[in-house]
């Protein structure tokens, strides 16, 4: 699909969007609107992703059911219209806003520049997500006493990155069962204390 855009269009999104299939038409128009925004196209992570002064504002996504457009710090968006949403359960900074038709998007185009004009003055005045650290996640019992059993795994696990300490918790704090969070701990203990966050090989 062709698209009029100012010159500040990419070509690498021009090859991204011929084959974008099913929400080409969707993301054609988010597109027009963020270039509107006088935002600098890149292609980031195979995403359109519109940045100024060098800093992500909002970024393109297809998914099976829905596209949307994220905005990276969108937890400090003012969100009158209540239209953003989590991308994850655990996610603490980026927002964003699904559509399923490009009815959808253009009779909300208003808003959406709205949206990403204070993306963009967020973005001036330095403002940043206060992120929970570790300390603000609870530890699981199971994985408690073996920190308290073995401290050469205490040592291992404190030496991890915050975001892979973070990893772990969250995982091993999702089951229900105390028999599956400590079957859990026992298959990833070995890991831990290679230094490997869950997701590492």
């Amino acid at each position: 699909m062709s698209l009029n855009v100012k010159q500040s269009g990419n070509p690498k999104v021009d090859s991204f969007l011929d084959r974008a299939g099913r929400w080409s038409e969707e993301l054609a128009l988010l597109r027009r609107m963020a270039l509107d925004c006088e935002l600098v196209e890149e292609l980031k992570w195979g995403k359109p992703c519109y940045t100024s002064q060098q800093n992500n504002i909002v970024i393109l996504q297809g998914f099976n059911d829905f596209c949307a457009l994220l905005f990276p710090k969108g937890a400090l968006l003012k969100d009158p219209e209540s239209i953003l949403e989590k991308p994850g359960e655990n996610t603490q900074s980026a927002r964003r806003i699904p559509f399923t038709t490009v009815q959808d998007i253009a009779d909300k185009e208003a808003v959406i520049k709205a949206y990403i004009k204070e993306a963009v003055e967020v973005e001036d005045a330095g403002l940043k997500v206060d992120f929970k650290t570790t300390e603000d996640y609870a530890i699981p019992e199971e994985l408690q006493e073996k920190l308290d059993e073995i401290p050469a795994f205490k040592d291992a696990f404190n030496a991890l990155t915050p975001g892979r300490q973070r990893g772990y918790l969250l995982h091993f704090s999702a089951p229900k069962q105390s028999k599956t969070r400590a079957s859990r701990v026992a298959r990833h203990m070995q890991q831990i204390m290679d230094g490997k966050g869950l997701n590492d090989r």
